[in-house]
């Protein structure tokens, strides 16, 4: 005889629940499909692409520059975290932010945009099409929202992607790590990386 729970057969509702929790505790397979190829301008006005920053660890940060609060807010974290991950860890980081506005970010914007931030901050853009693409390699989700004028506002992920020596994804922080959570957190992941 089958008791019921709620018009759900004890049977069916134990094949249920131990069919969800094997789905929460199962293993993980492979790696996220984050990051990719990319080929942009640095704030330099040098091509650049992910080739330039193999060997190095890399905390890569879309935005845009005239973002009036969140990138900024988001970049200070960085580069507070950059500096601290160097102190607590003595790990060089390389801190990368990506434009998502190439209609406005040029190469003399962005140049004068991350020099506010880190002397190491290094400023990527692009045409439309190329950050459209690095876009859609990080699973960036960007949109440009109603204009107001000639004035624009772009709604977008907030996100900072570690990428290792070899331009892999490691792991993302999203806006809820302040600086020191965030730079435990790569430390962390660095350490577990190397091991």
């Amino acid at each position: 005889m089958t008791r019921k729970r709620n018009d759900i057969s004890k049977v069916d509702y134990y094949e249920i629940n131990n069919a969800s929790n094997a789905v929460k505790q199962g293993p993980s397979v492979g790696k996220a499909a984050i990051g990719g190829p990319f080929s942009l301008i640095n704030h330099e006005g040098k091509h650049v692409t992910d080739r330039d920053f193999l060997g190095k660890w890399t905390l890569i940060y879309f935005g845009f520059t005239h973002c009036p609060d969140i990138c900024p807010d988001e970049l200070q974290k960085l580069a507070a975290a950059v500096d601290n991950i160097k102190d607590k860890g003595d790990i060089e980081i390389v801190p990368v932010f990506i434009s998502v506005d190439p209609e406005r970010d040029t190469v003399d914007q962005v140049r004068e945009y991350v020099k506010e931030f880190h002397p190491k901050l290094v400023g990527l853009t692009g045409n439309s099409d190329e950050i459209r693409k690095v876009a859609r390699a990080y699973r960036v989700y960007y949109m440009k929202t109603e204009e107001e004028g000639s004035d624009y506002l772009v709604d977008h992920s907030i996100v900072m992607y570690l990428m290792g020596p070899d331009m892999q994804f490691v792991k993302f922080f999203g806006k809820n790590n302040d600086v020191e959570a965030l730079a435990d957190g790569v430390i962390k992941e660095i350490k577990q990386y190397k091991k």
